[in-house]
C-alpha cells in the first residue's frame, strides 16, 4: 500500500463517486447552524483507490473538499489479473465487519451500498462482499481500506520469503501441495 505524492498522478482519469451526504446541525445560543458533511471514494480503476470526509455550509463544498481529501489519500491496491483481489481478507473498523473475497470470472461485483462504490471506483470487476454489523458507510470504507492495507500480492510475499514468484503461486494453486500428497502415498 503506498501513498501518491506526486499531484500530476493523481489528476488523470480519476473517477469519483459520492457515498454519503449527511446533514448535521450543532445547536448554539442563536439557533442551529446546519452543515453538510460528504464521504467521497475516489479511483481510477486500475488499483489506486481513495476516500475522503468533507464538511461545509453548502453540499457542493463539501463534496469539494471530500474529493480534494480523497485524491490526496490514494493508495494502492495489488489486483489479479486485473479485476479482483489476490486472496480473501477479513476486516473490521468500528461496529463493522467485512469479508472480501475474490471471486471467479463472470461474478461481478456482489456488495451494497458504499463498498460497491469503492470496488467499483478500484478497478475490481468480480468480488463477493459479506458485511456484518453496522452499516454506517463511515465505518464500512475505512473496514474496506483496513483489508486493502492487509492485501499482498504474491511478488511481495516472495520477496519477504526469499523465494520465487512461480513457487508462490503454485502453492497457492494446490498444484505443489498435490504434487507432495502424491508422492507421499506412494511411499
Amino acid at each position: 500500500m503506498a501513498r501518491f505524492d506526486d499531484k500530476k498522478l493523481q489528476t488523470d482519469n480519476l473517477v469519483d463517486k459520492l457515498v454519503s451526504i449527511n446533514r448535521v446541525s450543532k445547536t448554539v445560543k442563536g439557533g442551529k447552524n446546519m452543515s453538510f458533511s460528504a464521504l467521497v471514494v475516489v479511483g481510477d480503476k486500475a488499483g489506486r483507490v481513495g476516500f475522503g470526509k468533507g464538511k461545509a455550509l453548502e453540499v457542493q463544498s463539501a463534496v469539494q473538499k471530500a474529493t480534494k481529501a480523497a485524491k490526496a489519500k490514494m493508495i494502492r491496491v495489488p489486483l489479479k489479473e486485473g479485476r479482483t483481489l489476490h486472496h480473501d481478507i477479513e476486516s473490521r473498523y468500528g461496529a463493522s465487519r467485512l469479508v472480501v473475497r475474490s471471486a471467479v470470472p463472470g461474478t461481478g461485483i456482489i456488495a451494497g451500498g458504499a463498498l460497491r462504490a469503492v470496488f467499483e471506483c478500484l478497478g475490481i470487476q468480480d468480488v463477493v462482499v459479506k458485511s456484518q454489523g453496522s452499516n454506517n458507510p463511515n465505518n464500512m470504507v475505512r473496514a474496506a481500506f483496513l483489508a486493502f492495507s492487509k492485501m499482498n500480492s504474491p511478488k511481495t510475499v516472495a520477496a519477504r520469503r526469499g523465494k520465487s514468484v512461480s513457487e508462490i503461486i503454485a502453492g497457492r494453486d494446490g498444484k505443489k501441495f498435490e504434487e507432495n500428497a502424491e508422492t507421499a502415498e506412494d511411499k
